[in-house]
């Protein structure tokens, strides 16, 4: 999820930890500990496209990360906090509930997480956008109210468990619209006699209404979306996997390693000399039936001291222009 979310998270972890004991600054920590399992996009820095891209949400996004490191940060923190009441094992359970929280609700996402790390097994419930105003406002606004409350008054606590019930209660409704999403999908396939493999449904940004599902067919990749609203069939685009284009290239390692972050979900596509190898389990960059460019798509280079391989950049008036046309297609076809 963003950094906001996440924050808002650890926040309402810590307080509802230590709260009673330290007052806001249980909320302060949280927030600390709810933001550090994203330090993973300096990895960025440091290394390789595709390397970078494995580390994302992996180590820093596990339990084990959480566990070694919650009674490093607890002791630190207990050093910082002398005159607090709280002891070291207060501030240890703190980080680790606040470091822990975060991949879990960083499941539910697209790109999911390793909780699991060192295997590979990623969680990705798909049911909801990295940022969805539903999820984190009422969340937000009910941790504020409860931190505007005095450290020992009944509302206090009141307020900051209504904003995590009310926000694991939008998690769970988030899977329930899934199914029902996955439903119409499987019904308007069946319907229209369209034989496929898999299919992979997920939440489109900012909203859990309007969903959106890749179809794995024999040559190609078919992209629909569906609305609550919608009151017409559901449409369908294909999109060629063209994995022929990759030749020689697809034996290497670094290709092997792309097709494994994306869990077999890619095209290839070719313009003007140069190949392109697309991640569709982030969606195109706009909802543009004739739209051929992908969220997540990277540059293939062959070089002399090997493959390189360039995560294509991103603009911001393609986001406007998205969020634009989610906007008017979320209320039906």
């Amino acid at each position: 999820m963003d950094s906001l979310t996440q924050i808002v998270l650890g926040a309402a972890v810590g307080e509802a930890v230590l709260g009673k004991k330290v007052g806001n600054k249980a909320a302060l920590y949280g927030a600390i500990a709810g933001t550090i399992p994203d330090l993973d996009i300096v990895a960025r820095y440091f290394f390789d496209t595709v390397t970078a891209t494995e580390m994302h949400r992996g180590f820093s996004h596990s339990i084990f990360f959480s566990i070694l490191f919650a009674p490093l940060f607890g002791w630190l923190i207990s050093k910082i906090e002398r005159k607090s009441e709280a002891t070291f094992k207060d501030w240890s359970l703190l980080m680790f509930w606040g470091m822990f929280t975060h991949p879990i609700l960083d499941a539910f996402t697209t790109w999911g997480t390793q909780l699991f790390w060192p295997f590979k097994t990623r969680l990705a419930f798909q049911s909801i956008f990295v940022i969805d105003p539903l999820y984190t406002l009422p969340f937000l606004i009910f941790l504020i109210m409860a931190m505007c409350q005095k450290r020992t008054s009944p509302k206090r606590k009141r307020y900051n468990r209504l904003g995590l019930t009310v926000s694991t209660a939008y998690l769970a409704t988030t899977l329930i619209l899934k199914w029902f999403a996955f439903q119409e999908f499987s019904a308007s396939l069946e319907k229209h006699g369209i034989a496929h493999e898999n299919i992979d449904t997920r939440s489109t940004p900012f909203n859990s209404v309007l969903w959106t599902a890749n179809v794995d067919t024999e040559k190609a990749y078919l992209i629909g979306n569906y609305s609550f609203y919608d009151t017409k069939e559901i449409e369908y685009t294909s999109y060629p996997k063209n994995h022929q284009l990759l030749g020689d290239l697809k034996s290497d390692k670094k290709i092997q390693r792309l097709i494994d972050i994306t869990e077999g979900w890619y095209t290839i596509t070719q313009k003007e000399g140069k190949l392109y190898f697309n991640d569709l389990r982030f969606g195109l960059i706009s909802m543009d039936p004739n739209e051929t460019r992908f969220t997540f798509s990277y540059e293939l280079q062959p070089t002399e001291n090997g493959l390189s391989v360039r995560e294509m950049p991103k603009y911001s008036r393609d986001a406007k222009k998205l969020l634009a046309a989610l906007w008017e297609r979320i209320w039906g076809n």
